[in-house]
């Protein structure tokens, strides 16, 4: 139960901050850049982090979760558990984004004469989940859905490889304890960056999938689906597991067995 609240309220924390940070930035204009919506991920995670590390693992991701079952650092059979609270307090964020938002949608909506449902609501849906090439720079993006999955998959790819470089006690070049969850922030902010532009940068199931059910419940439907060939699984989804599971046997059969002979010498 304690790790089952404290994954909830972190994935919660973070996929809140970091969604209204898009909403304010589609409705109102408040962000000009990927760089300032960026930093706000990165630091909505680490708050998560910082509020719950002593609660639970803090890992506040599926992707990084299976990374930590495939890099023999979390039992297996506590994966559900995990997964579970994530993916509940990523859901609750995007409830609790229509929520506070609701209205502005609507009135955006019907400024913009957008339809909810019909292809132009992607402008709003994006506010939920992820979309490839992003809706906010379609016009000069090109992204398919390979190029997609591997963004995704990159992109998560560094992440749980960052998250392992800077919390294995074998690396001991690593920061303080103090310093990890701000490190971690930043890695994320800084993937942000560069894959945002592409695939609007989910590096997580829960993040993504949370919101996007609510979304699609409050009336967007279909367009709250990034296309017709199940996209939403394979980019968000899947691809982000893979990412982390790689990094995760990467780290453990490459870097550990090097950072170990290094502390030697």
């Amino acid at each position: 139960m304690k790790d089952f609240i404290g994954e909830l309220m972190g994935t919660f924390i973070l996929t809140l901050m970091g969604c209204c940070s898009v909403a304010v930035a589609v409705l109102f204009g408040e962000y000009t850049s990927i760089f300032e919506i960026g930093l706000v991920w990165g630091l909505a995670v680490t708050l998560a982090i910082f509020l719950t590390r002593n609660i639970c693992c803090a890992h506040l991701n599926p992707a990084v979760s299976v990374a930590m079952v495939v890099a023999g650092r979390m039992r297996a059979r506590s994966l559900p558990v995990y997964v579970s609270a994530q993916l509940l307090g990523a859901l609750l964020a995007g409830a609790v984004l229509y929520g506070l938002f609701g209205a502005s949608i609507s009135h955006y909506e019907a400024a913009h004469a957008i339809v909810r449902g019909s292809a132009a609501s992607v402008d709003t849906a994006r506010m939920f989940g992820e979309f490839y090439p992003n809706p906010g720079d379609a016009a000069v993006a090109v992204v398919s859905l390979p190029l997609a999955m591997c963004a995704e998959g990159f992109g998560t790819f560094l992440l749980a490889l960052f998250i392992f470089a800077l919390t294995e006690d074998c690396n001991v070049g690593r920061p303080s304890k103090d310093l990890q969850p701000v490190f971690i922030g930043l890695t994320v902010s800084s993937i942000i960056f560069f894959v945002a532009p592409l695939t609007q940068a989910g590096l997580n199931p829960a993040r993504d999938l949370g919101p996007r059910i609510v979304a699609f419940l409050a009336g967007w439907q279909d367009a709250a689906l990034p296309d017709k060939v199940g996209g939403w699984f394979w980019v968000y989804v899947l691809a982000p597991i893979i990412g982390a599971s790689l990094a995760a046997a990467f780290f453990k059969l490459v870097l550990e067995p090097l950072n170990k002979t290094a502390n030697k010498h």
